[in-house]
């Protein structure tokens, strides 16, 4: 009877494992535009202003656009990007993925803090957004 509970809670477990995969599956790359600080929505640039010390990642809808924003908190000094690896759609939810990259050997940094953030504007799916 236990081995018979046991192989139940593995198929279960199995089946959970394999909806999540099936719903996370990639439909298709969206097209989107990386939007510079100066181009930010007021009430956006904002709330990163406040969020930048610390690392985030927030959402925010206007206009027919979905904003996704990652920020990575306060780094030694200056000489930071960030890559956008994927932007994609799937049935549930739309997914990004980014990368901070640091400076590059040899490069002139500033001694100051810096506060590396990225904000990516696409069409609102009305989708929730999920950050990897």
């Amino acid at each position: 009877m236990k081995r018979l509970f046991f192989l139940g809670i593995i198929v279960i477990f199995l089946t959970a494992c394999q909806a999540q995969t099936d719903s996370s599956k990639k439909i298709k790359d969206l097209e989107y535009t990386v939007v510079a600080e100066d181009m930010v929505p007021a009430k956006l640039a904002q709330v990163l202003e406040e969020k930048k010390k610390e690392p985030f990642k927030l959402t925010y809808q206007e206009q027919g656009n979905m904003y996704l924003c990652t920020g990575y908190g306060e780094q030694p000094t200056g000489g930071y990007s960030i890559a956008v690896e994927e932007l994609y759609l799937t049935e549930n939810a739309v997914y990004i993925d980014t990368t901070l990259i640091g400076p590059s050997k040899g490069e002139t940094l500033t001694e100051m803090p810096s506060y590396p953030w990225i904000v990516v504007m696409t069409e609102d799916l009305e989708l929730p957004a999920v950050f990897q």
